[in-house]
């Protein structure tokens, strides 16, 4: 008998030793941070997305914040099971990268606050109601694709067509909503401007290889990234196939001008995803998203590689910055 206080006191002391961590995990907010596939470029966007959490005093290395960081690898089944993790473990906010992760997080949360980057904006993602208001549980930074003109007809300025009209070359992802948007929307401008443009299609990035073998025998002039997951994942498969035909590579992606395009306008990635960590601390600091909307990008920039560049013997606007 003398036994029992002696055991009761260990299970005590037991349990509560397994209660302070849980208490003490509910008083540090928890960001789920789900990626769609690994890129250098769009990885870009985590870093500034986390950089500015830092800032506004939400820090994992001072135990003000816990990130549980998960990558889909490009598939799409896995993806939906981290979107339902992250719902299933309640954390605090769901932070997608970049336009999957949104559209999925979307589709199983009508709750958890989901703050977006380097996705488009709601509507191309075709996340508006009838009335048009996009969900309500939604803010980050969104893009259009007005700069699409001026990155497109860029192409015209700088490069000389080998005859007749100029043959610019595009791979556009059909299951992607925003991928056939831009492409529609290159496609009126060529259109607009006389010049030929050579589409195809592709369904994933195994394909992009074969593609766009097809679509340097048709004697391009350029070739156009067009702003998708499949582009961004296959970059250098693109820009390798390319270089070979000597065929030049403009895109509407400032990142992607580091890895091998000769020229683009469009957002800084990291300052993208930087735009969309102040949203989220904004939230954490409030817990409140009565303020919050989603924003669009604010900061585009019109930059160059000058090895690319030179390799083609193509002159660049002075407005554009050279980038190493």
């Amino acid at each position: 008998m003398k036994k029992i206080p002696f055991i009761a006191l260990i299970l005590v002391t037991a349990l509560s030793c397994q209660q302070a961590p849980d208490k003490a995990k509910n008083s540090v907010p928890v960001v789920g941070f789900a990626d769609a596939f690994e890129d250098n470029t769009i990885g870009r966007a985590r870093v500034g997305f986390m950089d500015a959490l830092q800032k506004n005093g939400f820090d994992e290395k001072k135990g003000t914040l816990k990130v549980v960081y998960r990558n889909a690898q490009g598939d799409i089944p896995t993806l939906t099971q981290i979107i339902k993790y992250f719902i299933a473990e309640k954390v605090d906010v769901l932070a997608t990268c970049p336009s999957l992760p949104t559209i999925t997080a979307l589709q199983n949360t009508k709750t958890i606050p989901v703050c977006m980057m380097v996705a488009p904006t709601p509507e191309i993602m075709k996340l508006n109601d009838a009335q048009g208001n996009p969900p309500k549980n939604l803010f980050g930074t969104g893009e259009n694709l007005d700069y699409i003109d001026t990155s497109f007809l860029l192409i015209p300025k700088i490069v000389k067509p080998k005859a007749g009209k100029l043959n610019v070359g595009i791979v556009y992802n059909q299951s992607e909503p925003q991928s056939v948007d831009a492409m529609e929307r290159i496609q009126q401008l060529a259109k607009a401007n006389n010049i030929n443009l050579v589409a195809l299609p592709v369904n994933a990035s195994a394909e992009v290889q074969l593609v766009t073998s097809s679509l340097l025998s048709k004697n391009l002039d350029a070739f156009f990234a067009n702003p998708d997951n499949t582009i961004f994942a296959s970059f250098e498969t693109i820009v390798k196939n390319c270089d070979k035909a000597y065929v030049p590579v403009f895109t509407s992606e400032a990142g992607l001008v580091q890895r091998g395009a000769v020229a683009a306008y469009g957002a800084d990635i990291y300052q993208w995803g930087y735009q969309a960590g102040e949203q989220a601390a904004k939230y954490l600091q409030t817990k409140d998203t009565t303020h919050l909307k989603w924003e669009m990008v604010k900061l585009r920039k019109k930059v160059y590689n000058p090895a690319a560049a030179k390799k083609y013997g193509l002159t660049i606007p002075d407005t554009f910055q050279a980038i190493q």
